[in-house]
């Protein structure tokens, strides 16, 4: 018989980054982020650290050394009239935005972008569903 997994969500999405006060900026301005605990000067965990709610999600912020650039990323979903204004919010704290990859329209447009320390986010309009629809039809680009 097959066990039914345990897993019950994300509990949380660290990211190590070299300064904690430029990445707190970005995390507030771009994903309205809010500051929930701050470790101060104190190491509880391996190196200083700060906790964030963004849309009832937990994520925690570390210090240390930049990763390589890759394109293993997190997407969160935005809608599309607000692409323009968070496109802007990005060029503001000068990061890198990338050039878009093909896509349909019904998968929903998406905004990539690397934070000061190499991690790849991407803002997405479309969902799960709008994506396998498309997938279903057999259609290419």
């Amino acid at each position: 018989m097959l066990r039914k997994t345990a897993i019950k969500g994300i509990s949380h999405i660290t990211f190590i980054c070299r300064d904690l006060s430029k990445t707190t900026k970005m995390l507030k301005e771009i994903f309205s982020a809010e500051e929930v605990y701050s470790s101060g000067d104190k190491k509880f965990s391996i190196s200083k650290e700060k906790f964030f709610k963004v849309a009832n999600l937990w994520i925690a912020i570390m210090e240390g050394e930049p990763i390589e650039k890759s394109y293993n990323h997190i997407a969160f979903q935005v809608s599309e009239d607000d692409l323009p204004w968070l496109e802007e919010k990005i060029k503001s704290l000068g990061l890198t935005i990338l050039p878009g990859r093909k896509r349909e329209k019904s998968e929903g447009n998406s905004l990539y972008f690397y934070d000061y320390d190499n991690h790849l986010f991407e803002l997405h309009t479309g969902n799960l569903h709008t994506r396998l629809e498309f997938y279903n039809q057999g259609s290419n680009y």
